[in-house]
């Protein structure tokens, strides 16, 4: 979580741009979090952060699909858009989607750094980030209710809010979401 949020400090410093892609639940999870970056960590624009949801835009996203593979519908958007100094945030309960891996591909090609939120064993995607946020849950509830909580943590220790040490709220979210009901 420390690392993530490390990432985002400087990305924030240097004025450079966040994108977050992902499908289905986490593709909601990833606009909260585009939201949450872009306006929710500050009052002034250098206190927030350039995010976009790649899934938000819907014509963009789907001419992509459309016109050359469903594999390319976060790749092609970040292969014009990115930049070196930029951050890509995948977020997916599965780490398998071929849209969301092939994206991180393209990040790395371009030379951005990446942060993974994923959830089950990680998929191929747990390799393929610098940062992976990892929820060891094949629930996809769990999942996507962590990740929100995580999404929510990172948001306040931008906001300047410290994490505690050595357990984050994040770590004490997990605990919590694995625990049986009663």
């Amino acid at each position: 979580m420390n690392q993530a949020v490390a990432l985002l400090h400087a990305a924030r410093r240097r004025r450079a741009r966040v994108y977050v892609m992902g499908n289905g639940g986490s593709a909601s999870t990833a606009s909260h979090m585009a939201c949450d970056l872009a306006k929710g960590i500050g009052r002034s624009r250098h206190e927030r952060l350039r995010a976009v949801a790649l899934a938000d835009n819907t014509a963009l996203l789907t001419a992509w699909v459309n016109d050359n593979s469903r594999a390319q519908g976060f790749s092609g958007q970040l292969d014009t858009l990115l930049e070196p100094q930029d951050i890509v945030i995948a977020v997916s309960v599965s780490g398998t989607s071929e849209n969301v891996l092939a994206g991180l591909d393209t990040a790395r090609e371009l030379g951005a750094a990446t942060i993974g939120l994923l959830g089950s064993d990680g998929g191929r995607a747990l390799h393929q980030v610098d940062v992976a946020l990892h929820v060891p849950s094949w629930d996809y509830g769990v999942v996507e209710t962590v990740h929100l909580g995580l999404v929510h943590a990172m948001a306040n220790a931008l906001r300047g809010h410290p994490l505690t040490a050595p357990r984050t709220v994040a770590a004490e979210a997990v605990d919590l979401a694995m625990e049986p009901p009663p």
